[in-house]
């Protein structure tokens, strides 16, 4: 396989942040969110609750706390496109490791470090893309936005191929699942092998700047719920949509949905990101996303599926570029990855909290109906919480 020209990376920006963006793709679009098309073998096989497989998002959550709460600190220390190396790494370990054990135990910890890496991998890139964006300010929203499409290729590959590896092993194949997703992350880590960024270009041994977290309360209460809200969804629907009698394909197809649609978040979204400096941005995306959320409940039509799919696809990364997007308006550059960790830390709260608290709900109400109501609400709540961000003062 021929590894990328890092010299026409370099001259391209959109070429190098698309590079970067194959970080997300495995840590989050295949890392964490594949587990929701295993969920179900898994659970069958492993004879577990919904509270128990709702854990295994729980504790990927836990990971993905602890690493952005280590993102800044590592980031300054080593470089940022280090840490995204090193993070990518411990992801497709984690996954290989998902694909040779049984034990709740191990899958726990190898959970973990997924979302250990996946948050220092996403944080010190999502600083880095708005690094590269900040010097071509005419295509800055659009660039940012390109780097939060990448888990949408993690999440279109782990669709095409986990539903048809579990229908084609049959029952309790699962661990089939991880270990061709654990091979398909090494291929597609490989430019990550080159050195795109120049470690010199984004470290200092300048102090970082303190950050004032008051002015931005709501906007961090708002992103919790975001976090709380948007996991349950993406833990829980292949589940829903399998019992409500999707084959294989019907899975692959919903999921392959969701993955493609958010490649059009970059274009969708352009002029919307632009206008980030407030909570507005965010409202109307998240509002977007609380709409998708919600449809699901109309009934387990395919019409009704694909379109909530499409719509919760091409919004719910877009939340995410749109808070690197408030970050970047209303914050000095030497303090960006400080901040973004900062509403990486609110927002790992939020999915930390949401998988196991609705596997519960789901487990006492014994449908997963419940699941996709508390999801869309709690993603309600915060697309109306967000419009009331106002931009910060200098």
């Amino acid at each position: 396989m021929t590894l990328p020209d890092t010299s026409l990376m370099r001259r391209n920006p959109a070429l190098l942040i698309l590079a970067l963006s194959l970080a997300p793709a495995i840590g989050l679009g295949i890392g964490r969110f594949a587990y929701s098309l295993v969920l179900p073998d898994m659970r069958d096989s492993l004879q577990w609750s919904y509270s128990s497989a709702g854990f295994m998002n729980t504790v990927n959550a836990a990971g993905y706390l602890l690493g952005a709460l280590a993102a800044s600190s590592l980031g300054k220390r080593y470089g940022l496109f280090a840490v995204i190396r090193i993070g990518t790494v411990a992801c497709v370990a984690s996954l290989l490791l998902c694909g040779v054990t049984a034990d709740f135990t191990l899958l726990s910890i190898a959970r973990f470090v997924t979302g250990f890496g996946a948050a220092i991998s996403f944080v010190a890139g999502g600083a880095l893309a708005a690094s590269i964006g900040l010097t071509h300010p005419e295509r800055s929203a659009y660039l940012l936005s390109l780097f939060y499409a990448g888990p949408g290729m993690g999440i279109l590959l782990s669709g095409l191929i986990a539903p048809f590896v579990l229908q084609g092993f049959g029952r309790g194949s699962w661990w089939i699942v991880w270990l061709v997703l654990g091979v398909v992350s090494v291929v597609m880590g490989l430019p990550l092998l080159r050195r795109l960024i120049d470690a010199s270009d984004h470290t200092s041994d300048a102090p970082v700047p303190s950050i004032k977290i008051w002015p931005m309360a709501i906007y961090l209460v708002a992103y919790f719920m975001f976090g709380a809200g948007y996991i349950a969804y993406m833990t829980f629907m292949i589940a829903y949509v399998r019992d409500g009698g999707g084959s294989a394909v019907a899975q692959s197809a919903f999921w392959c949905v969701i993955g493609v649609s958010s490649f059009a978040a970059p274009w969708a979204w352009r002029g919307v990101l632009a206008r980030g400096q407030s909570g507005t941005a965010m409202a109307i995306i998240l509002g977007t996303n609380a709409v998708g959320a919600a449809m699901p409940l109309l009934g387990h039509s395919p019409i009704i599926l694909g379109i909530s799919a499409a719509v919760f696809g091409v919004a719910f990364f877009a939340v995410v570029a749109a808070t690197t997007a408030f970050v970047r308006f209303n914050y000095p550059k030497d303090a960006w990855p400080k901040a973004i960790a900062v509403v990486t830390i609110v927002f790992g709260i939020g999915q930390t909290i949401g998988p196991i608290a609705v596997g519960a709900i789901s487990d006492a109400t014994g449908s997963l109906t419940s699941a996709l109501v508390v999801s869309a609400a709690t993603l309600a709540v915060g697309a109306v919480l967000s419009a009331f961000q106002k931009k910060l003062e200098a």
